[in-house]
């Protein structure tokens, strides 16, 4: 039975997952903080002082009021992730000159002002910051602390990768992230042209995993829960292939491996293109 995708409010989720992070980061070795992640040129070290960053920067401009503004024009998607990836480089630079003890300590004051202030916020007002990945200007709160919750996990489990770590999959963990991600596909497939009346089911299978439908309205394509049997085109992957293709940490050509598309191809295969991170 197809249902509109409710609200989500996350922010109850940000403790826990902080929790989860600082037994991961207390119990690397001296050697693991320097180790390599998916993030191109990021070590663990490198991670770990994002996250520290976007925690500061969110209390600062959104608790706190500071003027969030860019030092340059932003005409586009592009110049938008050209500028926070410029901010992103210039923190990181700065904070190798932190040990990994000072950024634990530091996220770990940090941290619980930023879920105090996402708790204090009325889901459904309009949140200082569009879910751009999603082609919004404009989003509810819920949304995009929805969208900060799957940062925090994503660079969690990047690092847990890096280390060889058990990865945070269980389902209370992933599908609250993969429940924000497919969010992106009704942007991912702005460009492509259907009936209305035009269904594309897309299955994430594993314990986190669940159904979404597309579904062609007018001339939009509108996001559903749950699956009604009629679609023209059936997507299906595995929660492991899901979280990565959304976060770019699989190419559209390596993810085109891992996943399944029944019926139309040209209906399913715009999945491959879905991002639900600025990049």
């Amino acid at each position: 039975m197809l249902q509109p995708v409710a609200p989500v409010n996350l922010a109850p989720l940000f403790p826990g997952l902080h929790v989860q992070l600082m037994i991961l980061l207390r119990s690397l070795a001296a050697e693991d903080w320097d180790k390599p992640t998916a993030c191109p040129l990021w070590s663990v070290n490198d991670i770990a002082a994002h996250l520290l960053d976007t925690c500061l920067r969110r209390i600062s401009f959104g608790r706190d009021g500071l003027d969030p503004s860019p030092d340059r024009p932003i005409s586009g998607y592009g110049d938008l992730v050209a500028y926070l990836n410029e901010l992103n480089a210039q923190w990181i630079t700065a904070a190798r000159r932190l040990s990994p003890a000072v950024l634990m300590d530091l996220l770990d004051l940090a941290e619980p002002q930023l879920h105090r202030y996402f708790s204090s916020l009325e889901p459904n007002a309009t949140a200082r910051f569009g879910v751009a990945w999603a082609g919004q200007e404009q989003s509810p709160n819920w949304f995009d602390i929805g969208r900060e919750y799957t940062e925090r996990w994503l660079h969690q489990q990047q690092i847990r990768e890096a280390v060889g770590a058990g990865g945070l999959v269980a389902r209370e963990w992933l599908y609250p992230a993969l429940d924000i991600f497919v969010r992106a596909l009704p942007h991912a497939y702005r460009q492509v042209q259907a009936d209305p009346g035009t269904n594309v089911e897309v299955e994430i299978k594993g314990e986190a995993g669940g159904v979404w439908t597309l579904a062609r309205v007018d001339a939009t394509w509108t996001l559903l829960s749950g699956r009604d049997g009629l679609a023209q085109a059936r997507v299906g992957l595995d929660q492991d292939a899901a979280w990565k293709l959304f976060s770019k940490g699989l190419s559209p050509e390596q993810a085109s491996r891992r996943i399944v598309i029944e019926g139309d191809p040209s209906l399913g295969r715009p999945v491959l293109g879905t991002l639900a991170v600025m990049a």
